[in-house]
């Protein structure tokens, strides 16, 4: 049987997570999505992840100190970042200087060791490519502050606040894993060769580099600039339903009811009302939109998608567009590193068929 794109075709088993569309359920090694956000921090749910157990304060403190001892970029890729021109994007940046960690003592064989590493210097590499741009002095990674407060430091060279630093954590725990995309099936068949973690991650960076995977929420950043700009969610809103225009943040391929990382976001910005506008706006939006396209569109069970969310966190935070897919890159480096490892566990290299769409011809004879 031929599907084309392997839709639907079932290419390996996991215990990494799970995604259950029809009943709205994100899962973590067994956990719903929502209880992790809710109780647990970013380090926490990687720990989840990478080892299949949450830490206990001895193992959480440990690899707090493992990723603050990585967050150092090496001087050899600071060399390379230095001589790149810079109109190279940034997704290209962190796929060449993640390639480049590959120069390190990386054995075939991935290790926790390695995935713990590669996911606490790509914030450093985002954030020094950043400043370069910019033109400004490089902001030196903090040993005092947890993973997400680091990068948002690093970013911006001042201690983040308590409600900036909640939502940008709460989207980068929901954005560690979901599954056999396609970012992650190319780190497993990377990975099934028995190439080192390094190659296979760069493999999935390249991946998440196209904007049919790993695209910015820019449509949902300009109907939350339109709304505030009118002073009026719902004649924004009805205006675009009237004219049968699609309502940006709204509906997903997978979830066919809520999706359950929109859901998770919005009980932390509820959280957080009144601490930022663009998260209040987002919520305020969030409940006209529903309203509007049950009136609209009866039946049709559209919700709120987690790029409607992270596009109002993006806008808090004042994150420039172009750093929205290298922070989802930043976050699902460890989801990535764990099915790495998963697949050395129990390995069978890749090797699916294709069908031959070409001609066949006649035996060819030469003139003489």
């Amino acid at each position: 049987m031929m599907q084309k794109g392997l839709k639907g075709i079932v290419a390996a088993e996991t215990a990494i997570s799970h995604i259950d569309g029809t009943e709205g359920k994100l899962i973590y090694r067994g956990y719903e999505i929502g209880d992790l956000t809710s109780r647990f921090s970013f380090e926490e749910v990687a720990y989840l992840l990478w080892f299949g157990e949450l830490p206990d304060d001895e193992q959480l403190q440990n690899l707090k100190s493992e990723l603050i001892r990585n967050r150092e970029l090496p001087l050899h890729i600071k060399n390379i970042l230095n001589h790149l021109p810079k109109d190279v994007d940034m997704m290209s940046v962190i796929r060449t200087a993640i390639s480049a960690e590959g120069v390190s003592n990386y054995g075939w064989k991935p290790t926790f060791s390695q995935a713990i590493r590669l996911t606490s210097l790509v914030p450093t590499i985002i954030c020094y490519w950043t400043h370069r741009l910019n033109g400004k002095p490089f902001v030196e990674p903090s040993s005092e502050l947890s993973h997400v407060e680091n990068y948002l430091y690093m970013l911006t060279g001042a201690i983040p606040t308590k409600a900036h630093t909640q939502a940008l954590e709460t989207y980068m725990i929901l954005t560690l894993e979901h599954g056999m995309n396609a970012s992650t099936f190319s780190a497993r068949v990377t990975a099934s060769t028995e190439s080192d973690m390094v190659s296979a991650a760069t493999s999935a960076i390249g991946t998440m580099k196209g904007p049919l995977h790993g695209g910015a929420p820019s449509a949902v950043i300009d109907l939350l600039d339109e709304i505030r700009k009118a002073g009026s969610a719902e004649q924004v809103i009805r205006g675009k339903l009237e004219n049968g225009q699609k309502l940006m943040g709204f509906g997903h391929r997978v979830y066919k009811t809520h999706d359950p990382r929109a859901v998770a976001l919005k009980a932390k910005l509820l959280e957080l009302v009144g601490e930022d506008e663009w998260l209040d706006l987002a919520l305020e939006v969030e409940k006209t939109a529903i309203t509007l396209l049950e009136e609209y569109k009866p039946g049709r069970a559209l919700y709120t998608n987690v790029e409607f969310y992270a596009a109002a966190i993006m806008k808090a935070i004042e994150l420039d567009p172009a750093l929205f897919t290298p922070t989802f890159t930043a976050s699902r480096m460890v989801g990535w590193t764990a099915h790495i490892l998963e697949q050395a566990e129990d390995n069978t290299i890749y090797r699916p068929q294709s069908v031959y769409t070409g001609n066949f011809h006649d035996k060819v004879t030469v003139n003489e």
